[in-house]
């Protein structure tokens, strides 16, 4: 059995668990998830706490155990509490605007960037350069961060382009004259 497959996942008050099957589907305050487990494992709830078992001893029986364990996990913390990542825009000029469900970047290119943002996805722009994705799933709310930032990953000698809050970016010396 995995170690983290073992543990039981707790259901804080105001989140609600339904196993339909294979099926899960978790509802809470920030959102509505749903989820297949795979095969080889099985889930039951019982009094406040999500059981996820294994079926089988093998290698891959117990990573598919404790991977459905933590994506649970995930779900029932994303819909009680939610994901954030935080995105600062470094260069002269560069800047960016929600607009409806667009985000709005000015990256330095001749023309703007528009970037149409996910359902269950909220992202908010503060001082024109500091981005907040806020959203209940992990993954997406990840993934949505890693597509904005590589529209302008940093660059090693002036800094500029979008990195991620507390980023440290290792910076190179450039070329000298002989």
């Amino acid at each position: 059995m995995s170690r983290i497959g073992k543990q039981p996942v707790l259901i804080p008050p105001k989140v609600k668990v339904e196993v339909q099957g294979r099926r899960v589907h978790v509802e809470g305050p920030k959102g509505r998830l749903d989820w297949e487990l795979p095969q080889r494992t099985n889930i039951r709830v019982e009094d406040g706490k999500i059981l996820i078992g294994c079926e089988g001893a093998d290698a891959q029986a117990r990573a598919l155990h404790g991977l459905s364990r933590a994506l649970v996990n995930n779900m029932v913390k994303g819909v009680s509490e939610g994901f954030v990542k935080k995105l600062e825009i470094h260069g002269v000029g560069f800047r960016a605007s929600v607009q409806g469900n667009v985000l709005n970047l000015m990256l330095g290119f001749s023309h703007p960037v528009n970037y149409t943002i996910p359902d269950q996805i909220k992202i908010t722009v503060e001082e024109n350069t500091k981005l907040t994705i806020e959203g209940p799933d992990k993954q997406r709310v990840g993934q949505v961060a890693a597509e904005i930032r590589a529209f302008y990953p940093p660059e090693p000698y002036k800094g500029k382009g979008i990195r991620y809050a507390g980023e440290h970016i290792q910076r190179k010396e450039g070329k000298t004259v002989q």
